[in-house]
């Protein structure tokens, strides 16, 4: 398995794990050369959007994964953990509906299902 797909598994499952909602990935390596896939999750409150984060850099950080960089981490409307490949943006519910990066980003093929990937 390419390192990226097993990075968005790893990723998807922990904040399956932290009770994400609407996960959905999106394979955007056609459509950009930013990264391959962008990983998009939202919690109900500050503490669950935070603990998304915290999870998914301690699973992909014992599977060897390092994250390049993190943003927005203290307010957690809007956190982005930069992967190379693979770009996770975890929203606050309200932000998510906001932003709408499905839209932006509807060019490329979206997953709601690991199982597709």
């Amino acid at each position: 398995m390419n390192q990226p797909k097993e990075l968005v598994k790893l990723a998807y499952n922990a904040l399956s794990d932290k009770k994400g909602g609407d996960i959905k990935v999106i394979d955007i390596h056609e459509v950009s050369v930013l990264a391959d896939y962008f990983l998009i999750a939202d919690g109900s409150n500050i503490n669950q959007v935070q603990a998304m984060a915290d999870h998914v850099q301690e699973v992909l950080g014992r599977a060897g994964y390092e994250c390049r960089q993190v943003e927005g981490y203290q307010s957690a409307n809007w956190i982005l953990l930069d992967y190379r490949d693979v770009i996770i943006h975890l929203f606050s519910r309200e932000d998510r509906l906001f932003y709408d990066l499905e839209r932006i980003w509807r060019d490329g093929k979206t997953f709601i299902d690991i199982d597709q990937l």
